[in-house]
């Protein structure tokens, strides 16, 4: 909290804005998505205790965030939620960076290890697996058939090999499938922080730059892997 709250006056004096991960924590269960910044404003959703949603934080004097929430279906709903039903992700414990490069990022605390991998995208190599999803009005790009994350270029620069990690004697690798569509790594973006009292790690990126940057975390609660989040930054 007091990472937020020195990031919240840092935006009121200069007017700036940024994002980032955070949990819904409430007692009965789940917290209501509002359409506009107050209490008697229309509930347009509901979001559970626990899931994740990315906060848009600007140079608003209120203690209402506009949010994103990735829906079960894959689309997103936007509205505003109470601070106090917010847990931002970077208020837990930090596991430190031991090293980073254009290569990967190694974090090492106590019982943890973990290990992010980068290269160089070949796109020689790779070009197959490009294709396009055709929309009624519009078509986006595609990478094995997931829709793609990054490419400040018309070709990727850099792509994820892999992201393993070691808690104690429990060994968990964030799947294939869930970095392949990801593009432009900033390894010296790259943050893991522990909840102790849920077990639950989170591995966090900022990747590509300008237009196409993107914010996504992993998460792995007691030692198995439960998905990511990909968010457009853009604000």
């Amino acid at each position: 909290m007091k990472k937020l709250l020195t990031f919240i006056i840092l935006t009121l004096a200069f007017g700036c804005s940024y994002a980032q991960f955070a949990k819904i924590v409430d007692k009965d269960g789940s917290v209501n998505l509002r359409k506009e910044s107050n209490i008697k404003s229309r509930v347009i959703g509901k979001i559970k205790s626990g899931e994740i949603v990315y906060v848009y934080i600007g140079n608003e004097n209120s203690s209402w965030m506009p949010v994103d929430y990735y829906q079960e279906n894959g689309s997103i709903l936007s509205g505003y939620i109470h601070i106090s039903r917010l847990l931002f992700i970077d208020s837990y414990e930090e596991i430190p960076s031991v090293s980073e490069d254009e290569n990967g990022a190694s974090f090492i605390m106590r019982n943890f290890d973990i290990q992010i991998r980068s290269e160089k995208f070949n796109y020689k190599e790779n070009q197959k697996y490009f294709a396009e999803k055709h929309y009624k009005d519009y078509s986006l790009p595609t990478y094995k058939g997931q829709n793609i994350w990054g490419m400040s270029s018309l070709i990727p620069k850099t792509h994820y090999i892999s992201i393993k990690v070691h808690i104690g004697n429990q060994y968990v690798e964030i799947p294939e499938k869930d970095i392949e569509n990801l593009f432009d790594v900033n390894n010296a973006s790259a943050h893991c922080f522990f909840d102790k009292k849920t077990e639950t790690l989170y591995i966090i990126s900022m990747n590509a730059d300008g237009s196409d940057t993107y914010e996504v975390v992993w998460i792995i609660e007691k030692g198995k892997y439960k998905g990511r989040k990909v968010y457009d930054t853009a604000l």
